[in-house]
């Protein structure tokens, strides 16, 4: 690799037939309902998924036994436009307070009813000699593609 040159960050887009405010709700308060229940780092079944709606506020797991896992934090909380996350998962799925890449998603209004979700997952070279086993997984069809994907079915829904 040459110095100073970061890896590409994995970028989404997509549109949704629901406006700005309801998709930025489905996407944070409603995660629970469309996060891929596969994707889950819990022992037990998963109740919800959780985003505390504030800047410092946490970003986790809750099973329905009570258990949790902490996922990241919030960084920015920008309703109903934007919204930073500290991913704080490994390239081992674990989670680490010491680690930490960007995860920045974007509501961008396009016509009435209608917004652009613009998904940026960056500093991905983080996750050092899994870099590149965590950008398969993360930039496939079973990653943000796949994701995003349920978001909108769900958003759309609710719309």
């Amino acid at each position: 690799m040459t110095l100073g040159i970061k890896p590409a960050p994995i970028r989404r887009s997509l549109q949704i037939k629901a406006g700005q405010q309801k998709a930025f709700d489905v996407f944070t308060a409603g995660m629970g309902r469309w996060w891929p229940p596969s994707h889950s780092l819990l022992k037990a079944p998963r109740a919800d998924v959780v985003m505390e709606p504030r800047a410092g506020g946490r970003w986790y797991e809750r099973a329905v036994d009570g258990s949790e896992c902490n996922w990241g934090r919030v960084v920015s909380w920008e309703p109903p436009g934007r919204v930073l996350l500290a991913w704080q998962l490994t390239g081992e799925w674990r989670f680490d307070p010491g680690f930490e890449t960007a995860l920045e998603i974007l509501f961008l209004p396009e016509s009435e009813g209608v917004t652009r979700i613009e998904l940026e997952h960056r500093d991905i070279e983080k996750f050092g000699e899994a870099e590149e086993a965590a950008r398969r997984s993360l930039d496939s069809d079973g990653g943000w593609t796949g994701v995003l994907r349920a978001f909108a079915e769900v958003a759309e829904q609710a719309a």
